[in-house]
Protein backbone atom coordinates (compact mmCIF):
# COMPACT_ATOMS: atom_id res chain seq x y z
CA UNK A 1 0.00 0.00 0.00
CA UNK A 2 1.66 3.36 -1.08
CA UNK A 3 1.49 6.00 2.27
CA UNK A 4 1.99 9.43 2.31
CA UNK A 5 4.67 10.63 4.43
CA UNK A 6 2.06 12.75 6.59
CA UNK A 7 0.29 9.48 7.02
CA UNK A 8 3.64 7.28 8.06
CA UNK A 9 3.76 10.24 10.11
CA UNK A 10 0.84 9.38 12.38
CA UNK A 11 1.66 5.95 12.41
CA UNK A 12 4.40 6.72 14.14
CA UNK A 13 2.63 8.83 16.51
CA UNK A 14 0.05 6.09 17.12
CA UNK A 15 3.06 3.20 17.82
CA UNK A 16 4.20 6.35 20.17
CA UNK A 17 0.53 6.25 21.99
CA UNK A 18 0.26 9.60 21.60
CA UNK A 19 -3.63 10.07 21.78
CA UNK A 20 -3.64 14.16 21.93
CA UNK A 21 -2.01 17.07 20.08
CA UNK A 22 -1.90 20.49 20.83
CA UNK A 23 -0.80 22.59 17.71
CA UNK A 24 -2.18 25.48 16.07
CA UNK A 25 -2.46 25.12 11.83
CA UNK A 26 -0.54 26.58 9.25
CA UNK A 27 -0.10 25.83 5.52
CA UNK A 28 3.45 23.97 6.03
CA UNK A 29 1.06 20.95 8.17
CA UNK A 30 -1.93 20.85 6.40
CA UNK A 31 -1.00 17.13 5.21
CA UNK A 32 -0.70 16.21 8.84
CA UNK A 33 -4.09 17.73 9.28
CA UNK A 34 -5.25 15.65 6.79
CA UNK A 35 -3.41 12.37 8.19
CA UNK A 36 -5.12 13.01 11.38
CA UNK A 37 -8.36 12.39 10.11
CA UNK A 38 -9.86 8.91 11.56
CA UNK A 39 -6.53 8.50 13.44
CA UNK A 40 -8.02 8.72 16.79
CA UNK A 41 -5.88 11.40 17.75
CA UNK A 42 -7.22 14.49 19.08
CA UNK A 43 -6.22 18.01 17.80
CA UNK A 44 -6.44 20.78 20.62
CA UNK A 45 -5.93 23.66 18.64
CA UNK A 46 -4.50 27.00 20.17
CA UNK A 47 -4.23 30.49 19.16
CA UNK A 48 -0.67 30.33 19.52
CA UNK A 49 2.39 28.26 19.08
CA UNK A 50 4.23 28.57 22.08
CA UNK A 51 0.79 28.38 23.53
CA UNK A 52 0.82 24.51 22.22
CA UNK A 53 4.31 23.37 23.78
CA UNK A 54 2.86 24.82 27.05
CA UNK A 55 0.11 23.07 26.84
CA UNK A 56 2.37 20.33 25.69
CA UNK A 57 4.87 20.29 28.26
CA UNK A 58 2.25 20.94 31.53
CA UNK A 59 0.24 17.36 30.31
CA UNK A 60 4.32 15.88 29.79
CA UNK A 61 4.76 16.14 33.59
CA UNK A 62 1.29 15.24 34.61
CA UNK A 63 0.81 11.78 32.58
CA UNK A 64 4.13 10.42 32.38
CA UNK A 65 4.23 10.59 28.78
CA UNK A 66 5.38 12.42 26.00
CA UNK A 67 3.98 16.21 25.05
CA UNK A 68 3.28 17.30 21.30
CA UNK A 69 3.21 19.97 19.77
CA UNK A 70 2.52 20.59 15.88
CA UNK A 71 3.04 24.21 14.34
CA UNK A 72 4.00 25.63 11.17
CA UNK A 73 7.33 26.30 10.04
CA UNK A 74 8.70 29.64 9.90
CA UNK A 75 7.37 32.18 12.35
CA UNK A 76 5.25 29.71 13.48
CA UNK A 77 8.04 27.49 14.39
CA UNK A 78 9.87 30.02 15.82
CA UNK A 79 7.06 31.16 18.07
CA UNK A 80 7.16 27.90 19.46
CA UNK A 81 10.85 27.53 19.92
CA UNK A 82 10.90 30.46 22.33
CA UNK A 83 8.20 27.94 24.77
CA UNK A 84 11.53 24.97 24.54
CA UNK A 85 13.26 26.92 26.76
CA UNK A 86 10.71 26.24 29.73
CA UNK A 87 10.79 22.45 28.79
CA UNK A 88 14.03 22.21 28.24
CA UNK A 89 14.89 23.47 32.28
CA UNK A 90 12.16 21.50 33.44
CA UNK A 91 13.39 18.60 31.99
CA UNK A 92 10.33 17.59 30.61
CA UNK A 93 9.53 15.33 27.53
CA UNK A 94 8.47 17.21 24.79
CA UNK A 95 8.27 16.64 20.94
CA UNK A 96 7.69 19.56 18.75
CA UNK A 97 6.91 18.83 15.66
CA UNK A 98 6.77 21.76 13.07
CA UNK A 99 6.21 22.28 8.95
CA UNK A 100 9.17 23.27 7.15
CA UNK A 101 9.85 24.77 3.60
CA UNK A 102 10.21 21.69 0.69
CA UNK A 103 14.11 20.09 1.21
CA UNK A 104 13.95 20.75 -3.05
CA UNK A 105 13.84 24.30 -2.48
CA UNK A 106 16.19 24.82 0.50
CA UNK A 107 18.68 27.69 -0.22
CA UNK A 108 16.24 29.05 -3.84
CA UNK A 109 14.53 31.62 -1.30
CA UNK A 110 11.50 29.14 -0.22
CA UNK A 111 8.03 30.49 1.27
CA UNK A 112 9.39 30.76 5.27
CA UNK A 113 12.37 29.38 4.75
CA UNK A 114 14.57 29.21 8.16
CA UNK A 115 17.17 26.93 9.80
CA UNK A 116 14.80 25.47 11.77
CA UNK A 117 16.70 23.29 13.21
CA UNK A 118 20.10 25.23 14.56
CA UNK A 119 17.08 27.49 15.99
CA UNK A 120 15.59 24.90 18.12
CA UNK A 121 19.19 22.92 19.11
CA UNK A 122 20.08 25.10 21.79
CA UNK A 123 17.00 24.28 23.97
CA UNK A 124 16.52 21.09 23.20
CA UNK A 125 18.10 17.78 23.41
CA UNK A 126 17.77 17.23 20.09
CA UNK A 127 16.60 18.53 16.77
CA UNK A 128 16.81 17.19 13.00
CA UNK A 129 14.53 17.71 9.90
CA UNK A 130 12.61 14.49 8.34
CA UNK A 131 14.44 13.61 5.54
CA UNK A 132 12.81 10.99 3.82
CA UNK A 133 8.20 10.07 3.78
CA UNK A 134 9.76 6.50 5.14
CA UNK A 135 11.73 7.09 7.24
CA UNK A 136 8.71 9.49 9.50
CA UNK A 137 7.99 6.73 12.00
CA UNK A 138 11.66 6.10 12.56
CA UNK A 139 12.02 9.79 12.80
CA UNK A 140 9.54 10.05 15.53
CA UNK A 141 10.37 6.65 17.51
CA UNK A 142 13.67 8.13 18.00
CA UNK A 143 12.71 11.53 18.99
CA UNK A 144 10.22 10.06 21.51
CA UNK A 145 13.27 7.60 22.74
CA UNK A 146 15.66 10.70 22.93
CA UNK A 147 12.86 12.68 24.70
CA UNK A 148 12.03 10.10 27.57
CA UNK A 149 15.81 8.59 28.32
CA UNK A 150 18.24 10.01 30.15
CA UNK A 151 17.40 13.24 31.34
CA UNK A 152 14.07 14.01 30.13
CA UNK A 153 13.81 17.14 27.69
CA UNK A 154 12.13 18.66 24.51
CA UNK A 155 13.29 16.98 21.32
CA UNK A 156 12.66 19.01 17.57
CA UNK A 157 11.47 17.28 14.25
CA UNK A 158 11.31 19.46 11.42
CA UNK A 159 8.76 17.77 8.43
CA UNK A 160 9.09 19.33 5.18
CA UNK A 161 6.46 19.37 3.36
CA UNK A 162 7.81 17.64 0.50
CA UNK A 163 8.63 14.95 1.88
CA UNK A 164 5.13 15.07 4.39
CA UNK A 165 3.34 15.00 0.89
CA UNK A 166 6.10 12.44 -0.71
CA UNK A 167 4.63 8.86 -1.78
CA UNK A 168 6.35 5.52 0.09
CA UNK A 169 5.50 2.20 0.73
CA UNK A 170 3.85 0.85 4.05
CA UNK A 171 6.31 -0.96 6.22
CA UNK A 172 5.90 -2.25 9.71
CA UNK A 173 6.30 0.87 12.02
CA UNK A 174 9.08 0.97 14.74
CA UNK A 175 8.22 1.71 18.44
CA UNK A 176 10.24 4.10 20.97
CA UNK A 177 12.35 1.88 22.74
CA UNK A 178 13.61 3.95 26.22
CA UNK A 179 16.63 2.10 27.70
CA UNK A 180 17.32 2.81 31.69
CA UNK A 181 20.40 4.29 32.70
CA UNK A 182 20.50 1.96 35.78
CA UNK A 183 22.69 2.31 38.41
CA UNK A 184 24.08 -0.82 39.71
CA UNK A 185 23.42 -1.79 43.44
CA UNK A 186 27.11 -2.41 43.99
CA UNK A 187 27.23 1.79 43.34
CA UNK A 188 23.91 2.37 45.43
CA UNK A 189 25.30 0.64 48.21
CA UNK A 190 28.34 2.77 48.22
CA UNK A 191 26.03 5.71 48.34
CA UNK A 192 23.89 4.62 50.75
CA UNK A 193 27.18 3.99 53.15
CA UNK A 194 28.51 7.58 52.51
CA UNK A 195 24.72 8.43 53.92
CA UNK A 196 24.74 6.05 56.56
CA UNK A 197 28.43 7.83 57.56
CA UNK A 198 27.48 11.58 57.39
CA UNK A 199 26.06 13.54 59.89
CA UNK A 200 24.29 16.01 58.02
CA UNK A 201 23.40 14.43 54.77
CA UNK A 202 21.03 16.12 52.49
CA UNK A 203 19.37 14.76 49.35
CA UNK A 204 18.32 16.44 46.62
CA UNK A 205 16.01 15.92 43.44
CA UNK A 206 15.93 17.23 39.88
CA UNK A 207 12.86 19.11 37.92
CA UNK A 208 12.30 15.39 36.23
CA UNK A 209 10.99 14.41 39.57
CA UNK A 210 9.29 16.93 40.35
CA UNK A 211 6.12 15.09 38.62
CA UNK A 212 3.41 12.92 40.31
CA UNK A 213 5.42 9.97 39.38
CA UNK A 214 8.31 11.61 40.62
CA UNK A 215 7.07 12.95 43.97
CA UNK A 216 5.91 9.35 44.68
CA UNK A 217 9.60 8.29 44.20
CA UNK A 218 10.95 11.23 46.60
CA UNK A 219 8.22 10.07 48.85
CA UNK A 220 9.59 6.06 49.02
CA UNK A 221 13.10 7.17 49.40
CA UNK A 222 12.16 9.66 52.74
CA UNK A 223 10.53 6.45 53.70
CA UNK A 224 13.10 4.19 53.37
CA UNK A 225 16.14 6.63 54.39
CA UNK A 226 14.17 8.64 57.06
CA UNK A 227 15.42 11.72 55.19
CA UNK A 228 13.38 14.69 53.68
CA UNK A 229 14.31 14.50 49.97
CA UNK A 230 14.54 18.08 48.62
CA UNK A 231 13.01 18.51 45.05
CA UNK A 232 14.70 21.69 43.06
CA UNK A 233 12.79 23.44 40.55
CA UNK A 234 13.00 27.09 40.87
CA UNK A 235 15.08 29.51 38.77
CA UNK A 236 15.73 31.42 42.55
CA UNK A 237 17.34 28.21 43.69
CA UNK A 238 18.54 28.18 47.49
CA UNK A 239 16.10 31.39 47.85
CA UNK A 240 13.30 28.82 46.59
CA UNK A 241 10.67 29.78 48.89
CA UNK A 242 8.52 26.52 48.65
CA UNK A 243 11.88 25.05 50.70
CA UNK A 244 11.61 27.58 53.10
CA UNK A 245 14.85 27.67 54.55
CA UNK A 246 17.04 25.67 52.55
CA UNK A 247 19.78 27.71 52.64
CA UNK A 248 19.82 27.21 56.37
CA UNK A 249 19.98 23.31 55.54
CA UNK A 250 22.97 23.81 53.13
CA UNK A 251 25.02 25.55 55.30
CA UNK A 252 24.98 22.74 57.60
CA UNK A 253 25.33 19.95 55.36
CA UNK A 254 28.66 17.53 55.60
CA UNK A 255 27.00 15.24 52.37
CA UNK A 256 25.29 16.39 49.48
CA UNK A 257 23.14 13.67 47.01
CA UNK A 258 22.58 15.24 44.10
CA UNK A 259 20.05 12.32 42.40
CA UNK A 260 20.00 13.79 39.05
CA UNK A 261 20.30 17.64 39.88
CA UNK A 262 22.98 19.11 37.86
CA UNK A 263 24.62 21.13 40.20
CA UNK A 264 24.77 24.51 38.94
CA UNK A 265 23.91 28.11 39.85
CA UNK A 266 20.86 27.14 41.66
CA UNK A 267 22.70 25.16 43.84
CA UNK A 268 25.48 28.30 44.01
CA UNK A 269 27.63 25.89 42.07
CA UNK A 270 28.41 24.46 45.73
CA UNK A 271 29.54 27.35 47.29
CA UNK A 272 26.68 28.23 49.81
CA UNK A 273 27.79 24.73 51.79
CA UNK A 274 30.82 24.07 54.08
CA UNK A 275 34.39 23.94 52.46
CA UNK A 276 34.80 20.36 54.10
CA UNK A 277 31.29 19.35 52.70
CA UNK A 278 31.23 16.41 50.48
CA UNK A 279 29.45 15.67 47.21
CA UNK A 280 28.05 12.84 45.06
CA UNK A 281 26.74 13.11 41.80
CA UNK A 282 24.30 10.61 40.32
CA UNK A 283 23.95 12.23 37.15
CA UNK A 284 23.07 11.13 33.44
CA UNK A 285 24.93 13.38 31.62
CA UNK A 286 28.80 12.32 31.76
CA UNK A 287 29.27 16.08 30.49
CA UNK A 288 27.63 17.57 33.72
CA UNK A 289 30.06 15.02 35.74
CA UNK A 290 32.96 16.25 34.84
CA UNK A 291 31.70 19.77 35.04
CA UNK A 292 30.79 19.09 38.72
CA UNK A 293 34.45 17.89 39.29
CA UNK A 294 35.70 20.98 37.47
CA UNK A 295 33.85 22.89 40.04
CA UNK A 296 34.32 20.83 43.27
CA UNK A 297 38.19 19.22 42.69
CA UNK A 298 38.05 16.81 46.11
CA UNK A 299 34.99 17.94 46.98
CA UNK A 300 33.18 15.50 44.76
CA UNK A 301 33.44 12.06 46.26
CA UNK A 302 31.92 10.22 43.81
CA UNK A 303 29.81 9.89 40.53
CA UNK A 304 27.71 7.41 38.56
CA UNK A 305 25.80 7.59 35.26
CA UNK A 306 22.14 7.01 35.91
CA UNK A 307 18.86 8.74 34.92
CA UNK A 308 17.30 10.29 37.85
CA UNK A 309 14.36 7.61 37.87
CA UNK A 310 16.79 4.39 38.06
CA UNK A 311 19.07 6.12 40.56
CA UNK A 312 16.62 7.23 42.89
CA UNK A 313 14.93 3.61 42.68
CA UNK A 314 18.22 1.92 43.70
CA UNK A 315 19.24 3.86 46.21
CA UNK A 316 15.54 3.76 48.03
CA UNK A 317 16.30 -0.60 47.97
CA UNK A 318 19.72 0.35 48.70
CA UNK A 319 19.17 2.88 52.33
CA UNK A 320 18.72 2.34 55.75
CA UNK A 321 16.63 4.84 58.22
CA UNK A 322 18.43 6.83 60.14
CA UNK A 323 19.66 10.36 61.10
CA UNK A 324 16.13 11.37 63.09
CA UNK A 325 17.80 13.76 65.01
CA UNK A 326 19.02 15.91 61.86
CA UNK A 327 15.59 14.57 59.32
CA UNK A 328 13.97 16.72 61.94
CA UNK A 329 15.69 19.18 61.61
CA UNK A 330 15.53 19.58 58.06
CA UNK A 331 11.82 19.07 58.07
CA UNK A 332 11.58 22.35 60.49
CA UNK A 333 13.95 24.26 58.03
CA UNK A 334 12.34 23.86 55.01
CA UNK A 335 8.17 23.83 56.49
CA UNK A 336 8.92 27.11 58.20
CA UNK A 337 7.17 29.85 57.22
CA UNK A 338 7.18 33.38 59.33
CA UNK A 339 4.00 33.57 61.63
CA UNK A 340 2.72 36.67 60.40
CA UNK A 341 1.75 35.27 57.24
CA UNK A 342 -1.00 32.70 59.26
CA UNK A 343 -2.81 36.12 60.89
CA UNK A 344 -5.82 36.75 59.00
CA UNK A 345 -6.13 40.09 57.14
CA UNK A 346 -9.60 41.11 57.88
CA UNK A 347 -9.79 44.44 55.54
CA UNK A 348 -8.27 46.95 53.63
CA UNK A 349 -6.08 46.31 50.26
CA UNK A 350 -5.39 42.30 49.40
CA UNK A 351 -1.62 41.45 50.57
CA UNK A 352 -0.53 38.87 48.74
CA UNK A 353 0.30 36.03 51.07
CA UNK A 354 -3.71 37.08 51.65
CA UNK A 355 -4.65 35.95 48.38
CA UNK A 356 -2.54 32.65 48.28
CA UNK A 357 -4.17 31.39 51.73
CA UNK A 358 -7.38 31.85 50.11
CA UNK A 359 -5.92 29.79 46.95
CA UNK A 360 -4.63 27.41 48.80
CA UNK A 361 -8.47 26.38 51.06
CA UNK A 362 -9.89 26.15 47.64
CA UNK A 363 -6.95 23.86 46.32
CA UNK A 364 -7.38 21.69 49.01
CA UNK A 365 -11.35 22.07 48.99
CA UNK A 366 -11.71 21.05 45.33
CA UNK A 367 -8.60 18.58 45.72
CA UNK A 368 -7.54 21.04 42.65
CA UNK A 369 -4.43 20.34 40.27
CA UNK A 370 -1.94 23.52 41.23
CA UNK A 371 -0.27 25.65 38.75
CA UNK A 372 2.24 28.87 39.79
CA UNK A 373 3.09 30.72 36.86
CA UNK A 374 6.64 32.91 37.80
CA UNK A 375 6.64 36.60 39.47
CA UNK A 376 6.17 37.83 42.25
CA UNK A 377 3.15 36.66 43.15
CA UNK A 378 3.80 33.17 41.53
CA UNK A 379 6.53 33.12 44.43
CA UNK A 380 4.17 33.45 46.96
CA UNK A 381 2.19 30.94 45.93
CA UNK A 382 5.23 28.06 45.82
CA UNK A 383 5.92 29.27 49.50
CA UNK A 384 1.97 29.31 50.58
CA UNK A 385 0.25 26.49 48.33
CA UNK A 386 0.38 22.85 49.13
CA UNK A 387 -0.94 20.72 46.54
CA UNK A 388 -1.01 16.91 45.89
CA UNK A 389 -0.69 17.68 42.09
CA UNK A 390 1.06 21.02 40.91
CA UNK A 391 3.39 22.08 38.13
CA UNK A 392 5.17 25.20 38.07
CA UNK A 393 7.28 27.73 35.85
CA UNK A 394 10.15 26.01 36.19
CA UNK A 395 13.98 26.61 36.43
CA UNK A 396 13.87 28.55 33.08
CA UNK A 397 12.51 31.35 35.02
CA UNK A 398 9.66 32.66 31.90
CA UNK A 399 6.61 34.05 33.06
CA UNK A 400 3.09 33.58 30.62
CA UNK A 401 2.99 29.56 30.95
CA UNK A 402 0.00 29.90 33.76
CA UNK A 403 -2.86 29.88 31.01
CA UNK A 404 -1.66 27.23 28.74
CA UNK A 405 -0.20 24.77 31.42
CA UNK A 406 -3.69 25.54 33.15
CA UNK A 407 -5.30 24.19 29.90
CA UNK A 408 -2.47 21.11 29.47
CA UNK A 409 -3.31 20.03 32.99
CA UNK A 410 -6.96 20.12 32.69
CA UNK A 411 -6.34 17.65 29.28
CA UNK A 412 -3.91 15.56 31.52
CA UNK A 413 -6.64 15.01 34.37
CA UNK A 414 -10.38 15.37 35.13
CA UNK A 415 -9.99 17.34 38.33
CA UNK A 416 -10.18 21.19 38.92
CA UNK A 417 -7.08 23.14 37.92
CA UNK A 418 -6.47 26.23 39.71
CA UNK A 419 -3.62 28.56 37.85
CA UNK A 420 -2.10 31.08 39.81
CA UNK A 421 -0.63 34.31 38.00
CA UNK A 422 0.28 37.67 37.30
CA UNK A 423 -1.90 40.40 35.14
CA UNK A 424 1.71 40.31 33.24
CA UNK A 425 2.02 37.16 32.70
CA UNK A 426 -2.36 36.80 32.16
CA UNK A 427 -1.42 38.76 29.24
CA UNK A 428 1.14 36.61 27.35
CA UNK A 429 -2.08 33.94 26.49
CA UNK A 430 -5.43 35.41 27.50
CA UNK A 431 -6.55 34.28 23.93
CA UNK A 432 -5.85 30.52 25.10
CA UNK A 433 -9.52 30.96 27.29
CA UNK A 434 -10.81 30.45 23.64
CA UNK A 435 -8.34 27.35 23.03
CA UNK A 436 -10.27 26.21 26.35
CA UNK A 437 -13.89 26.67 26.16
CA UNK A 438 -13.76 25.32 22.43
CA UNK A 439 -12.54 22.18 23.66
CA UNK A 440 -14.58 21.52 26.66
CA UNK A 441 -11.58 22.38 29.17
CA UNK A 442 -12.44 24.30 31.75
CA UNK A 443 -9.76 25.89 34.59
CA UNK A 444 -9.88 28.82 36.91
CA UNK A 445 -7.05 31.04 36.25
CA UNK A 446 -6.38 33.37 39.67
CA UNK A 447 -5.02 36.96 38.45
CA UNK A 448 -3.53 38.61 41.13
CA UNK A 449 -3.72 42.16 39.80
CA UNK A 450 -1.06 44.72 40.76
CA UNK A 451 -1.32 47.41 37.72
CA UNK A 452 2.16 46.92 37.28
CA UNK A 453 5.12 44.27 36.00
CA UNK A 454 6.16 44.20 39.85
CA UNK A 455 9.33 41.93 39.91
CA UNK A 456 10.59 44.47 37.91
CA UNK A 457 9.37 47.03 39.43
CA UNK A 458 10.16 45.62 43.04
CA UNK A 459 14.08 45.60 41.25
CA UNK A 460 13.80 48.94 40.46
CA UNK A 461 12.95 49.75 43.27
CA UNK A 462 15.53 47.86 45.15
CA UNK A 463 18.80 48.39 43.18
CA UNK A 464 18.48 52.23 42.09
CA UNK A 465 15.69 53.80 44.33
CA UNK A 466 11.89 54.09 44.24
CA UNK A 467 12.39 57.79 42.57
CA UNK A 468 13.93 55.76 39.49
CA UNK A 469 10.94 53.15 39.39
CA UNK A 470 9.58 53.48 35.75
CA UNK A 471 8.13 52.20 32.73
CA UNK A 472 7.09 48.98 34.49
CA UNK A 473 3.48 50.24 34.88
CA UNK A 474 -0.11 48.37 33.25
CA UNK A 475 -3.12 50.04 33.53
CA UNK A 476 -4.81 50.14 36.37
CA UNK A 477 -8.49 48.61 37.23
CA UNK A 478 -8.20 46.64 34.07
CA UNK A 479 -10.51 44.24 34.18
CA UNK A 480 -9.15 40.59 33.00
CA UNK A 481 -12.15 38.95 33.90
CA UNK A 482 -14.50 40.50 31.58
CA UNK A 483 -11.71 38.69 28.77
CA UNK A 484 -12.77 35.76 29.67
CA UNK A 485 -16.66 36.40 29.40
CA UNK A 486 -16.41 37.58 25.93
CA UNK A 487 -14.46 34.53 25.19
CA UNK A 488 -16.57 32.31 26.23
CA UNK A 489 -15.90 31.67 29.82
CA UNK A 490 -16.91 32.84 33.02
CA UNK A 491 -15.61 35.89 34.96
CA UNK A 492 -15.46 37.84 38.52
CA UNK A 493 -13.41 41.31 40.12
CA UNK A 494 -12.70 40.71 43.58
CA UNK A 495 -11.54 43.63 45.66
CA UNK A 496 -12.52 42.47 49.16
CA UNK A 497 -10.98 39.54 51.41
CA UNK A 498 -13.94 37.58 51.99
CA UNK A 499 -14.68 36.74 48.86
CA UNK A 500 -11.98 35.51 47.21
CA UNK A 501 -12.96 32.11 48.33
CA UNK A 502 -16.58 32.27 47.34
CA UNK A 503 -15.42 33.63 43.67
CA UNK A 504 -12.75 30.54 43.26
CA UNK A 505 -15.36 28.53 44.06
CA UNK A 506 -18.65 30.02 41.88
CA UNK A 507 -15.43 29.25 38.85
CA UNK A 508 -14.94 26.11 39.65
CA UNK A 509 -18.90 25.62 39.80
CA UNK A 510 -19.29 27.50 36.25
CA UNK A 511 -17.58 24.33 34.60
CA UNK A 512 -16.02 26.85 31.82
CA UNK A 513 -13.06 28.56 31.67
CA UNK A 514 -12.88 31.03 33.63
CA UNK A 515 -10.54 34.30 35.49
CA UNK A 516 -10.81 35.74 39.18
CA UNK A 517 -9.70 38.81 38.71
CA UNK A 518 -8.00 40.10 42.41
CA UNK A 519 -7.07 43.65 43.02
CA UNK A 520 -4.06 43.45 45.06
CA UNK A 521 -1.51 45.72 47.14
CA UNK A 522 1.69 43.60 45.18
CA UNK A 523 4.16 43.13 47.53
CA UNK A 524 7.72 41.54 46.89
CA UNK A 525 8.51 37.88 46.38
CA UNK A 526 9.06 36.26 50.04
CA UNK A 527 12.24 35.94 51.27
CA UNK A 528 12.13 33.77 54.07
CA UNK A 529 14.59 34.29 57.23
CA UNK A 530 14.77 33.82 60.51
Amino acid sequence: MTLRGADILVKGLQAAGVGRIFSLSGNHIMPVYDALVGSGIEIVHTRHEAAAVHMADAWARLTGQVGVALVTGGQGHANAAAALCTAWQGEVPVLLLSGHAPLNQIGLGAFQELDQVAMAAPAAKAAWAAQTAAGMAADVAKAVSLAMSGRPGPVHLSLPTDVLEAEAVDAPVPTPAITPMKLSPTTAGLVAQAIAGAARPVLVAPPALCTPAGFALQRALEAASGLPVLPMQSPRGLADPTLGLLREVLGQADLVVLIGKPLDFTLGFGKPMPADCRFILLEPEAALVGRAQALLGERLVLAAIADPTSAITALTAAVKPGHAEWAATVREAITWRPAEWSTPQAAGPIRSATLCAAVNDAVARHGATFICDGGEIGQWGMAMVKAATRAVNGVAGAIGVGIPFGIGARAARPAPVIALMGDGSFGFHMAEIDTAARHGLPFVAVVGNDSRWNAEHQIQIRDYGANRAHGCELAPGTRYDLVAVALGGHGEQVTEVAEIGPAIDRAIASGKPAVVNVVLDGQPAPTLKR
